[in-house]
């Protein structure tokens, strides 16, 4: 494997999992207050433009990552805007032990 390959899939990885400690952390505290809701609207917009482009180019790399990144970051931005009473429900059933 080349240099080139091993830089892009390291920067997938991080791209992929960046977003996961931000939506345990939301799931354990369901405390959303300090999340800025236009950075994750333009986040999400961001992920939903380069899954579109993937797909239309039928390259897996960007689909899968951006997929995931998508997913996540729409789930954190679903987070903030849900009333607290859904916010904890959704968490709840995430992890009941929270």
């Amino acid at each position: 494997m080349d240099l080139v390959t091993i830089i892009g899939y390291l920067a997938a990885l991080c791209s992929t999992t960046s977003f996961a400690p931000q939506a345990w952390r939301i799931i354990k505290t369901r405390d959303t207050s300090a999340i800025s809701s236009r950075m994750y609207m333009i986040t999400v917009t961001g992920f939903a433009l380069w899954l579109a482009y993937g797909l239309m180019k039928g390259e897996w790399p960007l689909i899968l990552t951006n997929g995931i990144c998508l997913g996540l970051s729409a789930f954190i931005l679903a987070m903030k805007l849900l009333p607290q009473r859904k916010k904890e429900a959704v968490a709840d059933a995430l992890d009941p032990q929270a």
